[in-house]
């Protein structure tokens, strides 16, 4: 069994190191911030370590699932960074969600110690994770990726090798552009029918009978016509994040981005708002406050 080291156990961390613990891997886990959720994972065998020697020395694969770059970029440069603490072949793998060109930065230079380094980003949610049943979407060389395959499916469900090394990270930022799209359309889309008068539950059951129905569109429009706006646990700062990066992504290959740009001002304008560490159907108590109307049911 390839042994595995972590750094990130967090609201999606926490389920992949439980399910990787429960397949039969070892786990040596850094922990940087939150130590809430450690004790059933301790109980289970997992070993916390104190710097990056120890994680490498204990480690086959590491993985990250942090927030973004600059936790990453911190993780493998920082004053107890990895780079100089890995060994010929290790695998590193950044669940994270992250820019294209620090994933290339990186490779390289793990390259430079024979260590492959893959983009391995993430769908679907924390409950997901805990299920074992996470998405990923891989860009790895056909044989790491095959070395890898069976380590992914302890937390995941749905594996796919997308390609080369980078374009994990290229498609996770396509996916979260089209379903940030929906949730920022969805909280617009509401503020109208409710300054219109419209009754949102007949909106709702309108749009889930037809063609515009969608799984962002229920998590966020299902629970907040019941007033609960924690239907997708995923913060507003976070989407910003992402579609910051999307929109780098699409600027360096020369795409027009229009709705890219118009949906990370929406992102931008709720955190601005006072918003950002609130889920992401609270986009629609940012249209509350820009419109000056009641929208969910309090």
């Amino acid at each position: 069994m390839e042994r595995i080291g972590f750094v990130g156990i967090g609201l999606m961390g926490h389920g992949m190191a439980k399910n990787l613990l429960a397949k039969g891997h070892s786990l040596a886990f850094k922990v940087h911030r939150n130590r809430d959720n450690l004790a059933d994972l301790t109980a289970a065998g997992a070993v916390e370590v104190t710097d990056a020697l120890a994680l490498a020395s204990a480690s086959d694969i590491i993985f990250f699932c942090v927030t973004g770059s600059p936790q990453v970029e911190e993780i493998i440069y920082g004053p107890d960074g990895l780079l100089p603490a890995v060994r010929k072949g290790m695998l590193v793998v950044d669940c994270s969600t992250s820019e294209p060109a620090s994933t290339a930065r990186i490779r390289s230079d793990l390259a430079t110690r024979d260590v492959a380094y893959i983009d391995a980003p993430l769908a679907r949610t924390p409950k997901e994770a805990e299920e074992g049943r996470l998405n990923t979407m891989v860009g790895a060389d056909q044989a790491n990726f095959d070395r890898l395959l069976p380590v992914l499916k302890a937390f995941c469900e749905n594996v796919i090798h997308v390609g080369a090394p980078g374009q994990g990270h290229v498609l996770k930022l396509v996916n979260n552009f089209l379903a940030l799209s929906i949730a920022a359309s969805t909280a617009e889309a509401f503020a109208v029918a409710a300054k219109s008068g419209l009754p949102l539950r007949k909106l709702h059951e309108v749009i889930t009978a037809g063609g515009v129905n969608s799984g962002v569109f229920q998590m966020i429009a299902g629970k907040a016509i019941e007033g609960d706006l924690t239907g997708l646990k995923f913060s507003i700062s976070n989407a910003r994040k992402d579609m910051s990066y999307y929109t780098h992504l699409a600027e360096a290959h020369g795409a027009p981005s229009y709705v890219g740009e118009a949906v990370h001002q929406t992102f931008v304008q709720a955190a601005a708002l006072g918003l950002g560490d609130r889920f992401i159907a609270s986009l629609l108590e940012a249209q509350e406050k820009l419109n000056g109307i009641n929208i969910v049911p309090r």
